[in-house]
């Protein structure tokens, strides 16, 4: 069983997420959405808990939040999680990528390079709006670079750094995420998908870290493409280490983030010598922006 904290707030509270892993032992995983867009100081943020939270723990998370109301803690069946999860799940193409599940493999066609990912515990299955903004985005970037080195943080089910090592054979590449479960997920679908796990060029590594501080992600770097499908607040907060992972030349494919939320990501990253590069990919109100690193003279 899994547990939900879930109250409202404003927005100002909601696009100004704490670092829980500064506050806390076992942080759970934080979500915010607007349920009406016509109430836009009407948002709901959830914490995902693998067992019932703490009075202590509900104590700490309400308190950060100044606005907080109708607040509500239940018990979230398994179950649940993937009938919420299997909900909508139509293949999605973004140029020959593919990604689905099992009940649609027949939507594969011969020059596809499918991705087979199952509903489950972590989040990316492919099908959300910022997943696809994200592929769309490497179908772009495809057909003018290819990369050697590549991080994906925040890998959720591992689908966008398989798309990427799909897309670059001779890469190597590493994917991270503050959740072990995601992690767990992340390396079955590598061997669903008949990528080989490991540290060499056309393979992928795995790491459970929080933003860039596992030593195998510092080690590795400089990378020539990193993807962070996350949200807009930590998004803002690793601006610094992101950038100075990047190769001069190198690309940072961002999504997680809503319109109005663009504009102050975009600026972060500037602050640190990433610039935009090229057309914005865009799926519905979540843009997802590409930049690239600038070359020194």
């Amino acid at each position: 069983m899994s547990w939900t904290l879930r109250f409202g707030v404003n927005r100002a509270d909601a696009e100004n997420l704490p670092d829980l892993f500064d506050l806390m032992d076992d942080p759970p995983t934080l979500n915010v959405e607007e349920p009406d867009p016509s109430k836009p100081d009407e948002w709901v943020l959830t914490a995902y808990f693998a067992d019932a939270p703490s009075v202590d723990a509900t104590t700490l998370i309400c308190g950060l939040f100044p606005s907080a109301y109708d607040i509500v803690v239940a018990e979230l069946a398994e179950a649940d999680w993937t009938t919420m999860s299997q909900l909508g799940l139509e293949p999605v193409r973004a140029g020959r990528f593919i990604v689905h599940t099992a009940d649609h493999a027949d939507a594969v066609r011969m020059s596809d390079w499918p991705l087979r990912i199952e509903a489950g515990l972590a989040f990316g299955t492919g099908q959300h709006a910022t997943t696809h903004g994200c592929l769309a985005a490497l179908v772009r970037l495809g057909k003018a670079h290819r990369y050697n080195n590549i991080a994906d943080i925040g890998t959720g089910t591992g689908v966008l750094a398989m798309a990427a090592l799909q897309a670059n054979r001779a890469a190597r590449a590493i994917a991270s995420d503050i959740d072990p479960i995601a992690i767990d997920v992340a390396a079955e679908n590598l061997a669903l998908n008949h990528f080989v796990a490991g540290a060499c060029s056309g393979r992928m590594a795995l790491v459970v870290a929080t933003g860039l501080s596992a030593p195998a992600l510092r080690g590795r770097a400089p990378y020539d493409l990193v993807l962070a499908n996350i949200m807009a607040p930590p998004l803002i907060a690793l601006a610094r280490d992101l950038s100075a992972v990047i190769a001069p030349g190198g690309h940072l494919v961002l999504a997680g983030l809503l319109d109005r939320q663009q504009r102050a990501v975009a600026n972060a990253y500037l602050r640190h010598g990433m610039v935009p590069a090229g057309a914005m990919d865009r799926q519905a109100e979540w843009p997802c922006l590409v930049l690239v690193k600038k070359r020194r003279p």
